[in-house]
């Protein structure tokens, strides 16, 4: 596929799409997590993908991209996949969904700071410094700010926290090592692999692993595996392979901002000025981090 300088109608019909999905996704954890033990419903959901994944590699003639000779990266990957969403799975839990989000989605600000140090030419100049000045502190506002619904849980946002550190790990993991020679899908694989078995035994240590749950409850289950995990991050592959990676990863923040909103009508959660005013912020630092 040929690449593109700049966003044409279709790209921005798929960017809004893919972000609004995201969101929904947010929504539907939540959800499940009424019926699932949050942690026992990710290594589910990890578990599931394999087969989606896998089929997709046999699908587009990619499976000889997963190697054994990169267990070794292939292991560190899926524990940090495993870490980031064993953390938001709770943090959904414990916390509001835009509260969560916005935390989450912070992960540019991390990734950033930790490619400073790790990644050449991906040094902090002046205009990215102060890009991740204000996201850090857009962060620090949700962290520290009260919601007025009583959604807010500290233990919960930091659980959104160490997920965004998770995330941004994954990140530098797929591009420090030989896997990033691999390829996202052959990554992806290792990611659900790996994750699965280390978040269903890790699961019984959080509690009942079946709450109260319903048939819709295992409808979204199959959904998150296939649509989600295998369907969502492959779209978002193909556009950073087309379109410019700073504008595709600019328009991510677009979750957190819809996840707020689909909170408010479904869980009744705070519309607060704090919040919206970090997200803000947050926003613009990771438009400045990812501007070249």
């Amino acid at each position: 596929m040929m690449r593109k300088e700049r966003l044409d109608g279709i790209g921005l019909a798929a960017l809004i799409a893919v972000t609004l999905l995201l969101a929904i996704n947010q929504i539907a954890v939540k959800e499940v997590n009424r019926g699932l033990q949050p942690v026992f419903f990710a290594g589910l959901r990890s578990a599931l993908a394999i087969v989606f994944v896998y089929g997709w590699l046999r699908y587009r003639g990619l499976w000889a991209r997963v190697r054994v000779a990169d267990l070794g990266p292939g292991l560190a990957l899926g524990s940090v996949f495993a870490i980031e969403f064993m953390c938001l799975f709770m943090a959904l839990d414990l916390t509001a969904v835009g509260r969560a989000s916005v935390i989450f989605y912070s992960m540019p600000l991390w990734l950033a700071v930790a490619a400073h140090f790790w990644l050449p030419n991906e040094r902090i100049t002046p205009k990215r410094g102060f890009g991740l000045g204000l996201a850090f502190i857009g962060t620090a506002w949700v962290i520290l700010s009260k919601s007025p619904s009583g959604h807010a849980s500290i233990a919960g946002d930091l659980c959104a926290l160490v997920g965004a550190w998770g995330w941004a790990g994954t990140a530098l993991l797929a591009r420090k090592t030989r896997l990033r020679e691999a390829g996202p899908e052959a990554q992806l694989f290792w990611m659900v692999l790996i994750s699965a078995p280390i978040l269903l035994a890790a699961s019984p240590f959080f509690g009942p692993l079946i709450r109260e749950v319903e048939p819709i409850h295992w409808v979204w289950l199959v959904l998150q595996a296939g649509v989600v995990v295998a369907g969502v991050f492959i779209t978002w592959l193909w556009l950073l392979s087309v379109y410019p990676t700073s504008t595709v990863a600019s328009f991510s923040f677009l979750t957190p901002l819809f996840a707020i909103i689909l909170g408010h009508f479904i869980f009744n959660e705070a519309l607060s000025f704090g919040l919206i005013m970090a997200a803000g912020l947050i926003a613009a630092g990771i438009v400045l981090i990812n501007r070249r």
